[in-house]
């Protein structure tokens, strides 16, 4: 009687998990995916979290948008989505954001950078170039601590890890000079070792936050660690393998991507606080989409083994996608925020659809997308 038990819990746990892993159509991610990017052009100025007015073109919340809007261009069957950046670019003369030293104006040079590879146009790329040998001769010598003067003319809030660094990748990467490489390194090691809990694997998103509890747990933000996990997939696409480089940031990606499989909610999410899920069940689509994004990428690359991690992706895309409205409006977006907080089902921001499309591009690829 006992071994039947077994043998009926196994066969209900095999169906459940077959029915689980039943393959995702990808002809249906890439039609959500021109649903979504449609309707965030459509709404392009509208007003989000709170603004009284539009985000500026190149303020870090479009610049995290074009991130996957150029990952969508170039899956899509026309040129619209290629034309609508580099409109953009060309009416900011493809000049970085006001503030010479802050990560989050520089974002919008990954857009550029990726647009000046499909097109070898140098004007794409001159200004961001010019802007980062500036910074590389005249550093910031300001300290990492939390609103000292100047504090963030350096990356000492974890964002800052998916604004910055995948930028100065790219330019190393493109123009193959190492001086780039160097300075992104140096940079990037002394803000982990800043902010990165070494027990829990996973990010503080300032030093205000170290040493803090919510309901008893530390605070992890999800969006904030979003950030950096999208991040360490966004550079390590741009250096060698084997390299010393990118075996850094392959053994942070892999510590990561271990601790975030084991907190994923059974809804398929992630919860706003990650360590805290029962205290925050809303949904939150923008970290869930670069938790799903380095996932899928990960399994495609072979780094992450798929009968591990493959479900995790599933549950999670197809838990987005849920929360896209007919019209292509991606839903449960956390607004601008530092920490955990509210979300809800009729509220969005762009990052969120630039989040979601860097998903759907690994995800679409992981189901046999061509």
């Amino acid at each position: 009687m006992k071994t039947s038990k077994i043998t009926i819990a196994f066969v209900l746990f095999a169906i459940s998990y077959l029915s689980h892993a039943q393959e995702i159509n990808p002809a249906a991610v890439k039609k959500i995916m021109e649903q979504v990017a449609d309707w965030q052009i459509a709404h392009f100025t509208d007003l989000y979290s709170g603004h009284e007015e539009p985000h500026h073109p190149l303020d870090w919340t479009n610049g995290a948008l074009y991130v996957g809007m150029v990952k969508w261009a170039a899956m899509a069957d026309t040129e619209k989505y290629y034309n609508w950046l580099q409109e953009i670019g060309d009416k900011s003369e493809w000049k970085l954001h006001s503030r010479k030293y802050h990560a989050d104006d520089h974002t919008v040079g990954q857009m550029y950078l990726e647009l000046y590879r499909r097109y070898n146009d140098e004007k794409m790329m001159e200004p961001t170039k010019e802007q980062f040998n500036y910074i590389m001769l005249h550093p910031a010598r300001t300290s990492l601590h939390w609103k000292t003067p100047y504090h963030q003319d350096r990356w000492n809030w974890c964002d800052a890890l998916f604004m910055a660094p995948p930028v100065w990748a790219k330019l190393y990467r493109i123009t193959g000079e190492q001086k780039y490489l160097d300075f992104m390194m140096a940079e990037y090691k002394a803000t982990t070792d800043f902010l990165f809990d070494k027990e829990e694997h996973l990010y503080y998103r300032d030093e205000s936050y170290i040493g803090k509890l919510d309901n008893g747990t530390k605070i992890f933000w999800s969006r904030g660690n979003g950030w950096v996990f999208a991040g360490l997939t966004n550079i390590l696409n741009e250096l060698n393998p084997g390299s010393k480089e990118y075996n850094y940031f392959l053994g942070i990606y892999k510590k990561m991507a271990k601790i975030l499989l084991q907190i994923q909610t059974p809804e398929g999410h992630w919860a706003m606080s990650l360590l805290g899920q029962k205290f925050y069940p809303t949904p939150e689509t923008s970290g869930t989409s670069f938790y799903v994004y380095g996932f899928a990428w990960g399994i495609n690359k072979g780094i992450l083994d798929d009968s591990t991690y493959g479900l995790a992706v599933k549950r999670g895309w197809e838990v987005m996608v849920s929360h896209v409205t007919k019209d292509g409006m991606l839903g449960y977006v956390q607004p601008i925020g530092a920490a955990p907080g509210s979300a809800w089902a009729d509220k969005t921001e762009v990052y969120g659809t630039g989040a979601f499309l860097s998903a759907g591009s690994e995800v679409y690829k992981l189901y046999g997308g061509k």
